[in-house]
């Protein structure tokens, strides 16, 4: 998937931080699904992307996380 990254050094600096807990990784999701909104796609080209096979996660893991993001976007206003 390809998101821009953050325009300004304060917005990224959580990029450069190692640790990574359930909050980022919350805030991560929901930071996903407003740039798919805003970039006017639906609900179901985002998880076309989502299921799309990488080196980085495995079906099953692009499979739960489709799932982790159909339950964001029905729940984010």
């Amino acid at each position: 998937m390809n998101y821009p990254m953050p325009a300004h050094t304060a917005e990224g600096g959580g990029l450069r931080q190692k640790f990574v807990d359930e909050e980022r990784i919350a805030a991560a999701i929901v930071g996903v699904v407003n740039v798919a909104r805003t970039n006017g796609q639906t609900l179901e080209d985002l998880i076309a992307e989502v299921l799309v096979d990488d080196a980085l996660l495995d079906s099953q893991q692009r499979q739960w996380l489709s799932e982790i993001i159909v339950a964001a976007w029905k729940t984010l206003p």
